[in-house]
């Protein structure tokens, strides 16, 4: 069976997975009960011990409770708050108080390792309340650890507050902005989970697939004009993701078994080689700057 890597969370003390689960397929409602159960148990089978919610993400909450709680001490739990609260304004400290109060029912627990603001604007980070609430949910033990989930200047704003142990962000062969920011994530000890490795599989498309989710990385491969690297795009994407420094977890999403047991063999395999590895960030070098995070 492939034996997937333990990497240290930051500072926090948590080891997690090098590959973990994006748990937003699985709230998806075309997928039937069975099947969600089993996708996730399947990744907690195949060591996967961290998984990645939101409550944006349709009934992923509900059916990691309904499938994983009797596995609980097996895998770290990440969910965002901020937002989608009955009765709340978005991005308030009721949002973030109720907000993870109701997650946890849903989710059939009575703490998170993680909860991230999720993709609030910059200006939510001078609220003294907003940051008094995750400092509350901290201390009421309802969230081990708080931090934030996004992109860019919002991102790079977030790096400057104490309070915030764990980011997450787009890393991918596309998406490089991660290694602008190395040397302050290293000093502050954060935990990165890295999302999008896969950069949306734009691989998927042979023409431009305008209007598509991976449309923005799909164009940026083809301005990148790579020789090929030996390696099958899938294999390459993902094993760069987990060669980036500071990446604790690369984050995978999907709501079929066969594309988890794919992914789990290939994160098994390691990091990417690093003269691989220097090609793409050569080649990335000259639109340093000129391509922003993907949100």
């Amino acid at each position: 069976m492939p034996h997937l890597e333990r990497r240290a969370l930051g500072r926090t003390g948590l080891e997690v997975s090098a590959l973990g689960f994006g748990a937003g397929h699985v709230g998806d409602a075309s997928l039937t009960e069975a099947e969600a159960g089993t996708l996730l148990n399947r990744a907690l089978d195949r060591g996967v011990n961290l998984v990645d919610t939101a409550r944006g993400y349709g009934l992923s909450e509900e059916r990691i409770g309904r499938h994983l709680a009797w596995r609980r001490g097996d895998f770290h739990l990440v969910t965002k708050v901020g937002y989608l609260v009955d009765g709340a304004d978005d991005w308030t400290a009721a949002a973030i108080v109720k907000g993870l109060e109701q997650a946890l029912v849903r989710l059939r627990t009575d703490h998170v390792e993680v909860a991230l603001l999720h993709s609030c604007p910059r200006e939510v980070f001078d609220c003294d309340d907003v940051l008094g609430a995750l400092e509350t949910v901290k201390t009421r033990g309802l969230a081990r650890f708080v931090g934030y989930s996004g992109e860019n200047a919002d991102l790079d704003r977030a790096l400057e507050l104490e309070l915030f142990s764990v980011l997450e962000t787009s890393v991918n062969l596309v998406d490089q902005g991660l290694y602008e920011r190395l040397a302050r994530i290293e000093a502050r000890g954060v935990g990165v989970i890295g999302k999008r490795p896969l950069a949306n599989a734009f691989w998927r498309f042979a023409e431009r697939p305008v209007g598509a989710y991976a449309e923005a990385y799909w164009s940026r491969w083809q301005a990148l004009a790579l020789e090929d690297l030996g390696l099958p795009l899938e294999e390459l994407a993902l094993r760069f993701a987990l060669a980036v420094p500071g990446v604790s977890t690369a984050i995978v999403g999907t709501a079929r078994l066969d594309n988890l047991e794919h992914d789990v063999a290939l994160a098994a395999l390691g990091p990417l080689d690093p003269a691989r590895v220097e090609r793409l960030r050569a080649a990335w070098a000259p639109h340093r700057g000129g391509w922003p995070g993907q949100v």
